[in-house]
């Protein structure tokens, strides 16, 4: 082989290599993505977003609840192994879920998942840990709307126990975009709901569907996919002026599932997916110092979950499994990823790698 041609074919070889050395080196600083403790079992078509339910007999007990997103779609229930237990099926593509406790029907107090519906333009209401309907068939919500497909839901429940569901829409107007509903007994032992406030800004990009409620300190926050975090009060009777938008340079493209780990005294974290980096963007519950509605990035850690639309969190003790809780995302595969909270606090009080 000639001098040139060996030298030619040295650069072509350089140039081929999967990485420089300097790519090397701050790949090598980059974190390594944190690993769920248990992988569900997949469900049949798509899994969207989780909810968790704490058994108050033996919380080592749990649930957790998953939507699978198709026209002949389900709502799954699984326990803290990732197996599936239970399931409602011929749901015409359900969205998000969540789950809230006590509501009294026929003098009974009664734990509730409630999820969206979204090609029949209504929500679904089941009882747990059985999943026995308590909606006779479906409550429509955005009634009258041209854009009335539900995606995002939200339980609050207030100081007064009232509960109130707060559902948003694939797609709808700048302003108004959420719709808030008491949910209460219509004496049969099934459940009505009825329009109380409508609120919210939307940006338009794109659409909203994350939607998660603090209840101790009585704020919601809304993912607005290509633009940001919106805060409002939680409470009906509490106005509609927006208290912060955050995050907006925060993202890589989607802004996605939110769910809130609470602590002591309004401390805690609020986790937002970062859809296409793999990451969940973490931000203190209680805000800035002097001023609670400034959320400012703590860190962004890599998660082995894929483009992930939903999570949810709690800081109950499950047992041997997940001590400080557990933090559930789903996940490209059909999957949702189940992990010790332990292991995410660990990463939270390591200095961020620079």
């Amino acid at each position: 082989m000639h001098r040139q041609t060996i030298l030619l074919f040295s650069i072509v070889l350089l140039g081929c290599s999967s990485e420089s050395p300097a790519r090397r080196k701050n790949s090598a600083l980059l974190p390594a993505p944190l690993k769920p403790l248990v992988i569900s079992e997949p469900v049949q078509y798509d899994t969207d977003d989780p909810a968790i339910w704490i058994n108050p007999a033996d919380p080592a007990k749990s649930l957790v609840v998953g939507t699978d997103k198709d026209s002949d779609g389900a709502l799954y229930v699984f326990n803290l192994e990732g197996k599936i237990v239970n399931k409602v099926g011929g749901l015409k593509r359900p969205n998000n879920v969540d789950i809230a406790y006590g509501l009294k029907l026929k003098g009974r107090s009664t734990d509730i998942a409630v999820l969206t519906e979204r090609e029949s333009g209504r929500i679904r209401i089941y009882s747990m840990p059985d999943l026995r309907p308590l909606d006779n068939g479906g409550i429509e919500v955005f009634a009258g709307e041209q854009e009335h497909w539900p995606m995002g839901i939200a339980l609050y429940t207030a100081p007064d126990t009232t509960l109130y569901a707060i559902v948003g829409r694939k797609s709808g107007p700048s302003e108004s975009y959420l719709w808030q509903y008491k949910l209460s007994d219509k004496g049969d032992g099934t459940i009505a709901a009825s329009v109380v406030r409508k609120f919210g800004q939307y940006s338009g990009k794109k659409e909203i569907e994350s939607i998660a409620v603090d209840n101790e300190l009585g704020y919601v926050y809304y993912s607005d996919e290509l633009f940001g975090i919106h805060k409002y009060y939680a409470h009906p009777d509490s106005g509609n002026r927006e208290l912060a938008l955050f995050g907006q340079k925060d993202f890589k493209e989607d802004v996605e599932g939110i769910s809130i780990y609470k602590q002591g005294k309004g401390s805690g974290y609020i986790l937002v997916s970062n859809q296409q980096a793999n990451a969940f963007n973490i931000y203190p519950r209680e805000g800035s110092a002097g001023n609670s509605h400034e959320h400012l990035l703590l860190r962004s850690l890599p998660f082995s979950t894929i483009e992930s639309d939903g999570s949810e969190v709690t800081n109950i003790n499950l047992g041997d499994q997940f001590p400080e809780g557990l933090f559930v995302a789903m996940s490209n595969g059909r999957t949702f990823h189940f992990y010790d909270w332990k292991t995410i606090r660990e990463r939270l009080d390591q200095p961020a790698k620079r």
